[in-house]
């Protein structure tokens, strides 16, 4: 005898009658009698077939004696698994095995139960009654199945007569009965039998037809149980929470319980509709099963049946959708663990997770990088997987050595390969430990996080990844960006990564529209705040506004390197000149103008433009971060020199404030103080390379650099009264040696 009736039970409500033959069905009636139960568990489930008849179990069941070979709940058992039933027991169940009980599910203890009465309209509107059930569960577009005429099959029962209508909207519908006379509406729907009612299917149609291959959208499901008062239905599907769009009392025995379902396709509808009957089942609900196709025919509210209404019991009732209600009942019963007492463990204290990032991300933990679209993000955590694959520092941090994911979301499977190619080559790192990375194109694949994950986490299994990069993550967000529930259960995704895998979880999402200067690091990704609090760590990239006079220092900078490689490799000199003269353009040029012959000079400057163009494209960036492992380090800026970005070591963008951090009145004051200043740097520079130009021929005239420069002789003057390095005389323009005191210019 099973040990624990109450799971017999679960496997007795998963079989319907009405699929047994005959043999069958007295097979568990005997099964029932032989493990003690009482003839009314027999009943009560028969009553689930339309074969049953009033009293033929009480007359079965005195006929069972038993023999020296009873029949068992073993039948029952094996009769379940034959029909699709699962037990949860982890293995396959035998003949003499013990059953366990599993309250998975549980909700209802039908020992403390109160039923809850319905009651009828308190005006009878047949025409209102139908029109609220259309407007609750179609679309104005969508076709709608419905039956009117009925007959008397040999059991005495009403049943459809025939395939019905389905060529009509659910707009052409309400429109009409909203203009039939007196509420009547078989002038709509045809003419319907009074002790047979009529007929509706909840889920949209073609038009072409009325099986499930022509349903639209896989949108609703009926759970339909007659074994039970009303009262008690009615509670119980409350007391569930089922997402109930509508709830239609049929006239008869039950309440027909239409429920969101929201399924993809057929296949998920299955699969969920199997599911919500388990749930029911496990809480003392015997479901119709029968009742499990999509294009199922409900019954309709507005008519009658054997003198008694068809009504709506209500609308929209229980959790708002399948996903909220599905997360609801999950969690009902958990699996996790106990509270822990401090002081047990006070003397033997787990030990931390290993850095993958020093002082900035533990292995096993996640991080999210934020920024604008053209900060690089994906650059950046590439550069961050060859750090990590290589043992070698990103940015300012030290990295652990170990095996990376990249799991590529946006580019095609050559750009990003190619892309690995060009950082490596950028930042002057030897490839030595390509195997330990690993990258997964997926672009044109991807599914939402929820259904990635699993399928990530069999893929990596045994792998040792101690990182899992995925890059970026709006292609694979589930839900409303904004909802912060939504996205709760979005990251919770990554938790399942970093928990069965062992891993780090690193990604990259956008900065939300505006201007972000003025936020603060955790308020400037897009969504809701779930996304920037959630991480151990966020690394938030915002741009630095760059002016034209650190602009041209950076072309001065880069303009001196290439100068200095070109003589490097292709003049044998001296260095004779002073470590000034080695940081300005202009001197290196002269100097270059003196040595070079005119070949050499012209592949210079071929390779000094190409170095000018590179750095007019740089942009500056500054990282701020918020560590939940660690404390806060100090600003990072770095310039993203495509395709890689390289820390700002000369410090030259440390005073340099996002817009937005400043008052209206000083960053209009500051924009006029930089326009001036770089006008003043840009108008010297040009001064000079223009009197170079015109020096190496001979004596410069105020004329000669009038016409250089384009503008007038007195211009020129005026410029050489604010010079410290030039003066004129007598119609010649003169460089001023240095401690020259010379001072009669015109």
């Amino acid at each position: 005898m099973y040990d624990n009736k109450e799971y017999l039970l679960g496997a007795l409500d998963s079989l319907n009658p009405a699929c047994l033959s005959y043999t069958e069905w007295c097979a568990v009636g005997m099964a029932l009698k032989e493990e003690g139960f009482d003839v009314s568990v027999w009943d009560e489930w028969s009553r689930n077939d339309s074969r049953y008849h009033i009293g033929e179990c009480e007359r079965k069941w005195s006929g069972f004696r038993g023999n020296s070979t009873p029949v068992t709940a073993g039948t029952i058992v094996q009769l379940a698994k034959e029909h699709g039933w699962a037990p949860d027991t982890g293995h396959e169940l035998d003949w003499d095995d013990s059953i366990r009980y599993d309250d998975a599910h549980m909700v209802v203890d039908r020992n403390w139960l109160e039923g809850k009465d319905i009651a009828e309209p308190a005006e009878w509107n047949p025409a209102g009654q139908l029109i609220r059930y259309l407007e609750t569960l179609f679309e104005a577009g969508e076709n709608v199945g419905y039956v009117s005429k009925s007959w008397k099959n040999e059991k005495g029962r009403h049943v459809p007569k025939d395939k019905g209508n389905y060529d009509r909207t659910a707009e052409q519908l309400i429109e009409a009965l909203s203009e039939c006379r007196d509420g009547d509406i078989g002038d709509v729907i045809g003419d319907y039998d009074a002790e047979g009612g009529a007929w509706i299917r909840f889920n949209p149609l073609d038009g072409k037809g009325v099986r499930n291959e022509n349903v639209t959208d896989f949108r609703y499901a009926l759970v339909e149980s007659d074994g039970m008062e009303l009262a008690e239905q009615n509670a119980i599907l409350r007391e569930l929470e089922l997402p109930i769009a509508c709830l239609v009392y049929s006239g008869g025995k039950s309440l027909h319980a239409i429920v969101k379902i929201d399924a993809q396709d057929y296949s998920e509808y299955r699969k969920r509709v199997d599911y919500l009957y388990d749930v029911c089942s496990k809480n003392g609900m015997k479901v119709d099963t029968q009742n499990r196709n999509p294009s199922r025919l409900s019954r309709m509210p507005g008519v009658l049946r054997n003198g008694r209404k068809q009504f709506i019991v209500d609308t929209n009732l229980g959790k708002e959708n399948w996903e909220q209600w599905h997360e609801w009942i999950e969690s009902v019963n958990d699996d996790l663990p106990d509270p822990e007492g401090l002081k047990e463990i006070w003397d033997n204290m787990p030990e931390l997770a290993p850095p993958l990032i020093e002082n900035v991300l533990r292995q096993g933990h996640k991080m999210l990088i934020a920024g604008p679209s053209k900060a690089g993000k994906s650059f950046l955590l590439i550069e961050m997987c060859i750090c990590i694959a290589e043992g070698r520092k990103w940015l300012k941090w030290d990295c652990a050595k170990g095996r990376v994911l990249y799991v590529n979301l946006e580019l095609d499977r050559a750009s990003c390969l190619h892309r690995f190619r060009d950082v490596y080559k950028t930042m002057c790192i030897r490839p030595d430990n390509l195997q330990n990375i690993d990258i997964w194109n997926l672009r044109g694949k991807s599914v939402p996080m929820d259904r990635l994950a699993p399928k990530l986490i069999r893929r990596a299994a045994k792998k040792n990844y101690i990182a899992v990069i995925i890059d970026p993550i709006y292609k694979v967000i589930t839900g409303d960006e904004n909802s912060a529930d939504q996205m709760a259960k979005f990251c919770n995704q990554f938790d399942k990564i970093c928990t069965e895998l062992g891993t780090a979880v690193i990604y990259c999402h956008h900065h939300s529209k505006g201007s972000q200067g003025g936020k603060r690091s955790m308020d400037r990704a897009s969504g809701s705040g779930v996304f920037a609090r959630d991480p151990d760590a966020l690394l938030d990239l915002i741009e630095l506004e760059t002016n034209d006079a650190l602009m041209l220092q950076e072309e001065n900078k880069a303009v001196c390197r290439i100068c200095k490689i070109y003589l490097d490799s292709h003049f044998a000199w001296q260095c004779d000149l002073s470590q000034d003269d080695l940081c300005s353009r202009t001197k290196m040029l002269e100097y270059c103008r003196e040595k070079l012959n005119s070949g050499q000079m012209a592949t210079l400057q071929f390779n000094i433009d190409q170095e000018l163009e590179r750095v007019r494209k740089m942009t500056a960036w500054r990282i701020e971060g918020t560590l939940r492992e660690f404390p806060k380090f100090d600003p990072v800026n770095l310039w993203f020199d495509y395709p890689a970005h390289r820390t700002d070591r000369s410090g030259a963008l440390n005073d340099i404030h996002p817009e937005d951090d400043k008052p209206m009145w000083q960053r209009a004051a500051d924009r006029r103080k930089e326009s001036a200043k770089s006008k003043r740097e840009k108008q010297a520079l040009e001064f000079e390379m223009a009197y170079s130009a015109i020096e190496m021929d001979g004596p410069v005239s105020t004329k000669a650099l009038a016409e250089s420069l384009g503008i007038t002789p007195d211009a020129v003057k005026k410029r050489l009264k604010n010079s410290n390095s030039y003066y004129y005389d007598n119609g010649i323009i003169h460089r001023k040696e240095k401690n020259d005191s010379k001072n009669d210019q015109e």
